[in-house]
């Protein structure tokens, strides 16, 4: 998704300035001790992100921004935390401002995630070993929340360029374990079809999509999905937005 608004600024000769990926997830998204484990070894982390060229680096879990997510999702607060598409949106495609947020829901566990960031010690959550066993501490109470809340997934991708020229893409789906598996399936044709080659690329490499096939792969990724809006202005996707006639919005 990235990648494809990247490309299209390019295409209208108009260079990306910031790029800034934004991810929300229902309780853990039914994945259980999986992402738990995940989140708990990224709060142990700086976050690397990059500003105008630079690289920094910020404390996990800080920085919180509302987010609207557009229809089915609204706005949900999220938190920086230290992902690869940082680097790789910085390196291959080459814009020179980039970050990544994450939030959950209930809200209490946004509190919780902070208050692990904040007050036990870095060594700890870098340690496999005593993670698991936060895991296994945490993980049946998690459960049962998800329950309630179910696996909701939704990622948000904002552009901004030059030229003040600004864009967005959402991707929604209902349940977390599905889209993975979708996603996984689109890959696994693209290897088949001979358009991704085999081994570990990031998905904005030529060798993990060719740039042709983009749009299949995304037609294919996103089957199901509850919302799926590409290359569109900020105002035309968030839940707000209201009809007063003749195709004008407010």
């Amino acid at each position: 998704m990235a990648a494809e608004l990247v490309r299209f600024a390019r295409f209208d000769n108009v260079e990306p300035e910031r790029l800034r990926f934004f991810y929300y997830t229902a309780g853990s998204g039914g994945a259980g001790p999986t992402i738990l484990a995940t989140s708990f070894l990224l709060l142990g982390e700086d976050v690397v992100a990059y500003n105008k060229g630079k690289k920094t680096k910020l404390k996990p879990y800080s920085g919180m921004l509302t987010i609207d997510f557009g229809k089915g999702v609204g706005k949900r607060d999220v938190y920086l935390l230290n992902l690869p598409e940082v680097r790789s949106g910085h390196e291959v495609l080459g814009v020179p401002t980039v970050s990544a947020r994450f939030g959950t829901s209930p809200f209490f566990w946004n509190w919780g995630m902070d208050a692990l960031a904040s007050f036990v010690p870095a060594r700890i959550l870098k340690d496999k070993i005593k993670v698991h066993q936060l895991v296994r501490l945490f993980d049946p109470i998690v459960r049962a929340v998800d329950g309630i809340v179910g696996e909701r997934v939704s990622m948000r991708v904002d552009l901004e360029c030059s030229n003040g020229r600004n864009s967005t893409s959402i991707f929604t789906h209902r349940r977390l374990s599905i889209s993975v598996g979708n996603a996984t399936a689109a890959f696994a044709l693209a290897i088949l079809e001979g358009v991704a080659q085999p081994g570990v690329w990031f998905p904005e490499q030529p060798e993990g999509i060719s740039i042709e096939a983009r749009g299949r792969l995304l037609e294919r990724a996103v089957f199901g999905s509850t919302n799926f809006v590409m290359n569109k202005p900020a105002w035309m996707v968030e839940t707000d937005l209201k009809e007063v006639g003749l195709g004008i919005y407010i």
